[in-house]
């Protein structure tokens, strides 16, 4: 049976991260796994990058706020709804929608564009990858 670090016995992030290399090899001879959330969760590679990519959207959106002056509420008037939901985006909860995350991006001042380019590898020549890009309203 694989032991997994619990939060309450667990070291942070900055200390996995920090962690000896010899340290990290005890405790996974002992029966310890050791990684992140998504490990724990069996994340595919596909569930990883829209986890990511939310949070990276929802840190961009209190960015963007912020740097506007913006209260939470004051998004939410430019949303057309309240600061508890403005709260919820800001956290990327579950059951904000990828589009909800996008709108309040650019509500918040923010500039959305979808890039489109071609794949480095030369395995898949016509495979295309698609970017996006997040920026202020500057």
């Amino acid at each position: 049976m694989t032991k997994l670090l619990s939060r309450q016995n667990a070291p942070n992030q900055m200390e996995i991260h920090k962690m000896e290399t010899t340290k990290r090899k005890t405790l996974q001879s002992a029966g310890w796994k050791i990684g992140d959330a998504a490990d724990f969760l069996e994340m595919s590679d596909a569930e990883r990058q829209l986890l990511d990519a939310r949070m990276e959207l929802a840190l961009a959106i209190r960015r963007q706020r912020e740097s506007e002056h913006l209260s939470q509420k004051e998004l939410g008037v430019r949303l057309q709804t309240s600061q508890p939901r403005v709260a919820k985006i800001e956290q990327a909860a579950t059951d904000v929608s990828l589009d909800q995350l996008v709108r309040a991006f650019v509500a918040a001042g923010g500039h959305f564009e979808v890039k489109v380019a071609k794949s480095p590898s030369k395995a898949t020549p016509s495979t295309k990858k698609m970017t996006l890009v997040l920026g202020n309203s500057e």
